[in-house]
C-alpha cells in the first residue's frame, strides 16, 4: 500500500502563515501538519509516499528532507496550482495512483493517532473516513445506507438544515483499492477534467461514481476520535487546544476560551450553566421562522427593549434595564460605586472583579460546607461602613440559599444601614422555594435602596442570547444605566426572545420540576462515589469536595480521556489544601455519563496521583 498526500494549494484563508509557506507547513503546537502526518504513515509500513507539491513546493521538498522518514516519498509537481483545483493535483498522479493501494489524504488536515491504522485494516476495500455531521463542520457531506454504503455525495451548494440527521462529513481521507483506481477512479477522473476542466474538486469525481450500481465505495465510521480541517486562523486555534501536548495544556486552553465548546466534537460542557429542559422546542421553532427577519433587521433601541423585559417580568418599565448579558450590567453598576463595597467569597467573581480590591471588604464562611445565613452577614459587616452589599443567592459556586424571608430581613437591614444590597438571583427560580424573585412592584418599592440583578441566559437557557436584567425602584440609577449601556446593546434575536417568553410561562415551571427531578438523582448518584462529598446546594450546579484525589489532575482526566469539561476551583478556593469541583447540572443522560466518568477516574486516582 502507498500513500498520497494533496498538498500544493496556497492556503491563503491562513495569511501571514502561509505567506513563505506551503499550508502544510503551518505548525500546530509547533509540529508542522506534514511532519506530524508522514510520521503517522511512516508507522504502517508502507511500500511509498507520493505527495504532490505546488505552492513553494521547493521549501516544502527541501524541509522534508531533513525529517527522519524511513518511508520512501516521492513527488509530482503541480505548475499551476494558483489556477486549478485539487482534481488537477490528483489528475497529475494518476499513473501513480493505479500502481498500488492507496491512502489519498489532505496536507490540511490534523488527526488522532491510529485513525489511518483503522483504515488500513478494516477489511473493506474501498472506503471514505466519515464523522456524523455537527455544526462546526464544512464542505460535503455524504449519505449512507444501512450497510455504509455512500449513495449520494452531497456538496455545499446542497446542503440541506433539514437533511442533518442523515449527514456524515467526508473527513478527506480515503482508500483506494488497487482495482478501483483502475476500473472507476482513474477513467472517470481523466473524464470528469476533459469534460469540466481542472478547477473542480476530485470529491466530484466520487460522487459520479456512487451512482453506479457496481460503486463499492463504502463508509468508514469514526467513533469519537479527533480531527480537524485547518483552513483559517480560528481552525488553527481550535486545532491547538484539540491537540495540545499534555493535559494540562489542553485544560488551560479549553478553559481561555470562555465558550463556544460546539467546536469541539462530542464535548459535554458541565462547566457553563444552563437551564437543560428549557427553552421547550416550539419557542426554538418559533425563533428559527423569523431567523431571516431577526438576521436582516435593526434591533429595538433601549427603551424598547426595556418595555418588553418589563412585560415579561410584570415590573414598571422605569425600573428596568436590559443588558447584553448581566456581565454588561455588573460593570455599569459596580462603576459607580466609589466607597466599601461588601462581598462574599468564594462567589461569582465578576463583580469583586469589577471593583476596586483596597475598598473589597470580604466575607469568607467559617462553615465546613461554605454555609452562610443572613445572621452571619449582618454580623460581620454591620460596622464596616458599606456603600453596598453584593449576595448572589443562590451563591456560586458553593450553591449557598438563603430563604426570601430571610433575603427581606436583610434588605430591611440595608435600607436602615443605608447600604445598597445588589441581590443577584440569576440562580433563585432553581431552588425548590418557589416564588422567591424580588423583581415585584411591590416589594421594590418596599426596598427603594436594593438592586435586583438576574441573567436570563442561566436562568432560562439561552446564554447565545445574551440576556440580563437589572431591576430597582431607584428609577435615578435605573435611567443612569440605561444611558451609561448602548442604546443597540441588544441584538435582534435577544429582542425577539423577549418579545414572545411570556408566551412560554408554563413550559418555565414544568422545565424547572423536571431541572429539580434530575439534580436530585444527581446529587444522590454522585454522593454514592468514594472519595467524593457533594455539598448541598439549590442552584443548576454541584460543588463537590475531591476528599484524596487532586481537582486540577480530576478535571485534565474528564476533558482528555472522557470529552466532559468541568470547573476546577483550584484557583477560587483555598482551604487547607481541600480540592473542590463545580459540576453544572444538565439533563439526566448527560449526568449519568458524568457520574461514570468520575467514578472511573477516582477508582483510578492512584495511577495519577
Amino acid at each position: 500500500m502507498q500513500a498520497i498526500i494533496l498538498a500544493a494549494g496556497m492556503g491563503k484563508r491562513l495569511k501571514a502563515l502561509t505567506q513563505e509557506n506551503t499550508k502544510c507547513m503551518v505548525k500546530v503546537n509547533g509540529v508542522a501538519l506534514i511532519d506530524r502526518a508522514l510520521a503517522q504513515l511512516d508507522d504502517l509500513g508502507l511500500a511509498r509516499v507520493v505527495i504532490v507539491v505546488g505552492y513553494e513546493g521547493r521549501k516544502l521538498i527541501d524541509y522534508i528532507d531533513t525529517l527522519d522518514v524511513s518511508t520512501p516519498i516521492e513527488y509530482v509537481y503541480n505548475p499551476v496550482y494558483d489556477r486549478t483545483n485539487n482534481i488537477y493535483s490528483l489528475y497529475l498522479a494518476k499513473d501513480k495512483l493505479v500502481e498500488d493501494d492507496t491512502l489519498l489524504l489532505e496536507s490540511d488536515l490534523i488527526f488522532e493517532d491510529g485513525i489511518l491504522r483503522d483504515l488500513v485494516d478494516d477489511p473493506r476495500p474501498t472506503l471514505a473516513l466519515v464523522d456524523k455531521y455537527e455544526s462546526w463542520m464544512d464542505g460535503t457531506v455524504v449519505k449512507l445506507d444501512e450497510e455504509d454504503r455512500i449513495y449520494r455525495f452531497v456538496p455545499g451548494k446542497q446542503f440541506k438544515f433539514d437533511d442533518i440527521p442523515e449527514y456524515y462529513k467526508t473527513v478527506n481521507i480515503y482508500k483506494f483499492s488497487q482495482e478501483f483506481s483502475k476500473t472507476h477512479y482513474v477513467p472517470f477522473l481523466e473524464a470528469y477534467s476533459m469534460a469540466l476542466g481542472n478547477n473542480e474538486y476530485y470529491e466530484q469525481v466520487l460522487r459520479v461514481i456512487t451512482m453506479l450500481d457496481d460503486s463499492e465505495l463504502r463508509a468508514h465510521k469514526l467513533d469519537g476520535q479527533l480531527w480537524y480541517e485547518i483552513d483559517d486562523l480560528q481552525d488553527l486555534d481550535i486545532a491547538e487546544s484539540m491537540f495540545a501536548p499534555t493535559e494540562a495544556e489542553k485544560l488551560s486552553m479549553m478553559q481561555g476560551r470562555y465558550g463556544g465548546y460546539w467546536r469541539y466534537p462530542g464535548l459535554l460542557d458541565f462547566c457553563y450553566l444552563v437551564n437543560p429542559y428549557y427553552p421547550p422546542q416550539r419557542l426554538m421553532d418559533e425563533m428559527k421562522a423569523s431567523f431571516e427577519e431577526l438576521m436582516t433587521q435593526y434591533p429595538s433601541g433601549m427603551r424598547v427593549n426595556a418595555l418588553l423585559a418589563a412585560k415579561t417580568f410584570g415590573v414598571e418599565q422605569s425600573r428596568i434595564v436590559v443588558g447584553n448579558g448581566a456581565a454588561e450590567l455588573i460593570k455599569s453598576l459596580m462603576e459607580g460605586f466609589s466607597g466599601n463595597v461588601g462581598f462574599v467569597r468564594p462567589t461569582f467573581e465578576e463583580y469583586p472583579n469589577r471593583y476596586d480590591s483596597g475598598k473589597s471588604i470580604v466575607y469568607v464562611p467559617e462553615d465546613d460546607d461554605f454555609r452562610y445565613t443572613v445572621d452571619n452577614l449582618m454580623s460581620f459587616f454591620g460596622n464596616k461602613g458599606l456603600e453596598a452589599l453584593v449576595l448572589i443567592n443562590p451563591d456560586n459556586p458553593t450553591g449557598n440559599y438563603i430563604p426570601k424571608s430571610d433575603v427581606e430581613r436583610l434588605m430591611e437591614w440595608a435600607e436602615g444601614e443605608g447600604v445598597r444590597l445588589v441581590y443577584d438571583e440569576s440562580f433563585s427560580d432553581f431552588a425548590v422555594e418557589e416564588g422567591n424573585t424580588f423583581i415585584n412592584d411591590k416589594l421594590l418599592e418596599r426596598y427603594p435602596h436594593s438592586v435586583i440583578m438576574k441573567s436570563i441566559s442561566k436562568s432560562y437557557g439561552v446564554p447565545g442570547v445574551r440576556l440580563g436584567s437589572m431591576v430597582s425602584a431607584d428609577e435615578g440609577l435605573i435611567e443612569k444605566t440605561k444611558k451609561d449601556v448602548g442604546i443597540w446593546n441588544i441584538n435582534s434575536f435577544g429582542e425577539f426572545y423577549l418579545q414572545i417568553a411570556e408566551k412560554y410561562k408554563g413550559d418555565y415551571a414544568r422545565g424547572l420540576e423536571r431541572f429539580r427531578e434530575s439534580r436530585s438523582i444527581f446529587v444522590e448518584n454522585l454522593s454514592a462515589i468514594e472519595g467524593l462529598r457533594v455539598l448541598p446546594s439549590q442552584a443548576n450546579y454541584l460543588m463537590v469536595e475531591l476528599l484524596e484525589a487532586n481537582a486540577t489532575t480530576v478535571t485534565q482526566k474528564l476533558l482528555c480521556k472522557h470529552k466532559l469539561f468541568v470547573k476546577d476551583l483550584s484557583e477560587k478556593i483555598n482551604r487547607d489544601d481541600r480540592q473542590f469541583l463545580r459540576l453544572a447540572v444538565r439533563g439526566k443522560e448527560d449526568n449519568a455519563k458524568l457520574v461514570q466518568a468520575l467514578a472511573d477516574v477516582l477508582e483510578r486516582k492512584e495511577r495519577f496521583d
